[in-house]
């Protein structure tokens, strides 16, 4: 598991492909070991959408995984003028 998570840290975002490849590990597998992290609140799953607009992209290149930074965060800005 620790492997895995200095991994996703290094790269902060990687598909559920990449992770399983690099790991030589069945996707549908990763996904269990990612749920690990998921649910301790360090890591998201997202989905990404085919830029082709096809269905032939696997199911495990559009799901993308994102290491939350804690030194990082992602700001959702807020309209100062708004009452």
């Amino acid at each position: 598991m620790l492997s895995i998570r200095d991994f996703l840290a290094e790269k902060g975002v990687c598909t559920l492909a990449e992770v399983s490849q690099h790991f030589q590990v069945d996707p549908e597998a990763m996904k269990g070991m990612l749920g690990h992290w998921v649910r301790k609140g360090k890591l998201v799953e997202e989905r990404s959408g085919c830029k082709q607009g096809c269905v032939s992209c696997k199911p495990e290149q559009l799901i993308v995984y994102r290491w939350l930074n804690p030194d990082q965060y992602d700001l959702i800005p807020v309209c100062i003028h708004s009452e």
